[in-house]
């Protein structure tokens, strides 16, 4: 125990587990169980809205802030990052058990939570395979392009979901809407359009006042009460029903090897969904407050989480960015805030249920249908578009997938748009031609016929991992630069029509290529061949130690000769002037 800091973490502090709640401070506890309630308050009416995107029984989003927001709080490594139902997961479910062929499992039935523990459990599997595999580093394959354009597409198909709810159309989901209204316009019910509209009225109205207060949980309480009071289902106005009281009951989850078949897409999805999303939400606040994280610790806290879902009656958890803000903004700066949400959670489960019975569907389906208006990240394609036009391609068609495609597809092509962007980049690498300007410093030139760093030299700076799918971009380059193919000048694209001689030395600076892959190793060595034919000497500049090691194994050092070898650029040059070639050059090496 610190004696100065006033600790109360104890012996424990040094164990693994409980390392986003030990230590704690004591100066620390009023906060973080301030912190606590505020998420309670409100997240209650988020994680009902969000069990509605599932397709479960409402009571089933707080069952999620029960057993997997205590495992994470215990297991997990990060002091900040809150788990819970999460709007992305809850619609990648919902997608995948109307699509997996599994019969009789219409939704909120026995049989279709039995499936979604059954998810729970295949993603919780799969989060600890990746722990075991040290797999956290995935998270950074899936761009925040694709994630910005994929929690657009599933704000947008979010909101399109709630609109016949909110409108009182029977069978009122996207389709049936589009037909409905092809033919004429759809049947509305003007006394449940008016209590959507009031309690979207009251959650921005508290909003555009203050962010403190939780308008969406004073917005469900007055609909509550308006029922009540007003006798709301006697005028037509569908409500939740009853809500069963008490915890959780433990069951195990369906088993079935076809059901194991049918979700496993689905699990796949989620669990990458939670990987990119719960790590960059853990690194943003570790990095807010210069703490250390660790993504495979949180791994391990995550797939804790969904194992507790699994057993407990209710669907797949994730890291949520929205409620980790939530506790941050009411000053919760460790783990004891989500043991302090989940006891308020309990209480309100043993003691509280009942008066969920008389809420309107539509209240439900306003908290909702905010919750994906507030998931399109208008400000986030904005800046994309802005800034770099070709991503903001990207990042709109993932959104347009999600949309007409459906979640579960779109995160697969997020994924693959993500693997595409990340090969385009290295597959076109920026290269240049390094020159001295006048001032004597280093810049870099356009790779265009007749670019030359001196008389006679080219000092080509490939901008990438030389691999088989930019080989030949490579080859084409130095083609380009040296007309080695015929052995003759080439015409300079900025040189007003003149001919300009081929050079006489090549040198590839290395400097930024990391990684030499045997597909490139063999266009390096037919390079090497033609450039001799061509009575041009190849040398290589900056290549780090690892490179330097493939290159000895593939047999290309002997082939080029220890002497092809320099530790810069400007060594190149001053030894190319040295020979005759150019004017002597002072050495110094380019930025």
């Amino acid at each position: 125990m610190d004696v100065d800091g006033g600790l109360v973490a104890g012996r424990l502090s040094g164990v693994p587990l409980m390392r986003g709640l030990l230590p704690v401070e004591r100066s620390r506890v009023v906060p973080d169980l301030i912190g606590g309630l505020t998420l309670a308050a409100l997240a209650v009416p988020e994680v009902l809205g969000y069990a509605r995107i599932a397709g479960m029984p409402v009571v089933t989003g707080m069952y999620t802030m029960l057993l997997p927001m205590v495992a994470f709080a215990l297991i997990g490594s990060s002091r900040h990052l809150v788990v819970g139902a999460d709007s992305a997961t809850a619609a990648i479910l919902a997608a995948a058990m109307a699509g997996a062929g599994i019969s009789g499992a219409p939704p909120g039935s026995a049989r279709y939570v039995e499936l979604a523990g059954t998810s729970a459990l295949l993603v919780a599997m799969l989060l600890l395979v990746a722990r075991v595999l040290q797999l956290g580093f995935l998270a950074n394959f899936l761009s925040r392009t694709v994630l910005v354009g994929f929690l657009t597409g599933v704000g947008v198909h979010i909101a399109l979901s709630q609109l016949g709810e909110l409108l009182g159309v029977a069978g009122g989901g996207p389709a049936p809407l589009a037909r409905q209204l092809s033919a004429g316009m759809p049947p509305i019910h003007p006394p449940t359009v008016l209590v959507s509209l009031a309690v979207i009225g009251v959650v921005v109205f508290v909003r555009l006042l203050t962010k403190r207060v939780p308008g969406a949980l004073l917005a469900v309480v007055g609909a509550i009460v308006a029922s009540e009071i007003l006798h709301l289902p006697a005028h037509g106005v569908q409500v939740v029903g009853a809500v069963p009281a008490g915890l959780p009951r433990l069951s195990l989850p369906a088993l079935a090897p076809s059901d194991l078949r049918a979700l496993l897409p689905a699990a796949l999805s989620m669990s990458v969904v939670i990987l990119a999303q719960s790590a960059a939400t853990s690194r943003a606040y570790g990095s807010r407050y210069d703490e250390p994280v660790d993504t495979d610790g949180d791994l391990v806290g995550l797939g804790a989480a969904n194992l507790a879902a699994a057993f407990s009656g209710t669907f797949v958890v994730n890291g949520s960015p929205t409620k980790t803000q939530m506790v941050d903004s009411a000053g919760g700066r460790s783990q004891l805030s989500q043991l302090g949400a989940a006891t308020v959670v309990l209480i309100a489960l043993l003691t509280a249920t009942g008066p969920l019975a008389s809420l309107p569907l539509a209240a439900l389906a306003a908290v909702v249908f905010i919750i994906g208006v507030e998931l399109i990240d208008v400000r986030g394609m904005r800046r994309i578009y802005a800034v770099r036009r070709e991503e903001f391609v990207v990042a709109l068609l993932t959104a347009v997938a999600v949309v007409l495609l459906g979640v579960e597809q779109g995160i697969l092509l997020a994924i693959a748009a993500s693997i595409v962007d990340h090969l385009r980049h290295s597959y076109e690498p920026r290269s240049g031609v390094l020159a001295k300007s006048a001032a004597g410093h280093w810049h870099s030139l356009p790779v265009t016929p007749g670019a030359r760093t001196a008389d006679g030299l080219v000092i080509y700076r490939f901008g990438s991992g030389l691999y088989f799918a930019n080989a030949s971009r490579f080859a084409a380059d130095v083609a380009m630069l040296t007309g080695s193919k015929s052995g003759a000048g080439t015409r300079s694209a900025a040189g007003g029509g003149t001919d300009t001689p081929g050079p006489r030395w090549l040198c590839l600076d290395a400097a930024a290529i990391g990684d030499v892959d045997y597909t490139a190793s063999s266009v390096l060595a037919r390079v090497h061949e033609q450039l001799h034919a061509a009575g041009i000497r190849l040398v290589l500049s900056g290549v780090i130690e690892p490179v330097r090691a493939q290159l000895d194994r593939y047999g290309l050092t002997e082939r080029f000769g220890p002497d092809a070898f320099y530790d810069t650029a400007g060594e190149v040059l001053t030894e190319y002037g040295a020979g005759g070639g150019a004017g002597a050059d002072d050495g110094s090496s380019p930025a």
